[in-house]
């Protein structure tokens, strides 16, 4: 009998480690999520101070999902040194700041990576007139590049393997890189190659001044971040990928999502909560996926506003595209 006591209780214990966060957002009636300030598409303040971008509708549609409302969050603005520390600490219930996953950081920061939610490369913004049209052409240049990043490592490890002798100019404050290259002091800048995208169309003094070069030199698959040891919470943040990823691949939108309600295929009834009751094994509604896509649409429509044709950007969605199209995106059942 005191065996099964102790087990008993050591089982109570871990169900409660794990429902932690979930447990203390509802409790708190706000979800706090970690942010970049200024990456434009992916998350930055608008001219009345209003977060936008693609991780951004992923909150609202965390918030949405978890506490009904796509507006109960509060935003913390991160730097590329600050984002994890925030994380571990508990100043934040969950970090999507277009973080690249690697294998340091899946096993050394006590921090659990979620599904990849944009596959990005490291690219070169130059400017037109510099008439560098590849990478050899940067032999001997002074690069912009953001400290605490893999952006910042990739460098090094490609220079040395191409025999490309650049110099870097390490900066801990984005927007204070953009400012700097911008005015003409690095020859180059680095970063994801969204990232620079967004930076030539909303930070250039002139866009059609810059080019982004076509090559990319690593693989950035970006996507959340949680803490170790709160399942529930992780697999919250999981589904609600993989519910955003199937809503496209099933028609599912922002609009008709009330008709598809009405659906009757399994496919589509298991996703929006009308049959399976999947929902309340994670603690929350059954229908908390019909409640985070009113707010945000599916994934396609999250990537065309922020960052696709409807968008600044203009990115194409390439690897980002369903596997139904030729993407990497690909959700697991629901079921």
């Amino acid at each position: 009998m005191k065996r099964i006591a102790v087990t008993a209780l050591l089982v109570a214990l871990v169900s409660t480690a794990q429902a932690a966060t979930l447990d203390t957002v509802k409790q708190r009636g706000t979800l706090v999520c970690g942010v970049s300030a200024g990456f434009a598409g992916f998350s930055a303040p608008d001219s009345q101070g209003n977060y936008k971008g693609l991780d951004v509708d992923y909150c609202r549609a965390l918030a949405a999902g978890v506490l009904g409302d796509p507006g109960k969050v509060r935003y913390v603005a991160l730097t590329a040194q600050n984002r994890f520390t925030a994380l571990q600490s508990g100043e934040i219930d969950v970090l999507y700041r277009n973080s690249t996953q690697t294998f340091l950081r899946g096993v050394t920061l006590g921090l659990r990576q979620g599904p990849v939610n944009f596959y990005d490369g490291q690219g070169f913004v130059v400017r037109h007139d510099a008439g560098v049209k590849d990478l050899k052409g940067l032999n001997g240049a002074t690069v912009c590049v953001a400290q605490g990043t893999t952006h910042e490592v990739t460098l090094g490890d490609y220079g040395r393997a191409n025999n490309i002798d650049w110099k870097p100019l390490v900066f801990d404050r984005v927007d204070t890189m953009y400012q700097t290259f911008f005015g003409g002091r690095c020859d180059v800048m680095t970063q994801d190659a969204s990232a620079l995208a967004g930076a030539v169309a909303t930070a250039a003094p002139n866009p059609a001044d810059y080019l982004v070069l076509p090559t990319t030199i690593s693989k950035e698959p970006l996507g959340p971040f949680t803490r170790n040891g709160d399942e529930v919470w992780s697999d919250i943040i999981t589904w609600l990928h993989y519910g955003l990823v199937e809503a496209e691949e099933l028609g599912v939108t922002q609009a008709n999502v009330d008709e598809m309600a009405k659906s009757s295929a399994p496919t589509v009834q298991r996703l929006l909560g009308v049959s399976g009751d999947l929902g309340s094994r994670l603690g929350l509604d059954n229908k908390w996926m019909q409640q985070a896509l009113k707010a945000t649409g599916n994934y396609g429509e999250i990537f065309e506003r922020n960052v696709g044709q409807a968008s600044p950007l203009k990115l194409e969605r390439g690897l980002n595209a369903s596997w139904t199209k030729g993407g990497l995106m690909y959700a697991i059942p629901f079921k």
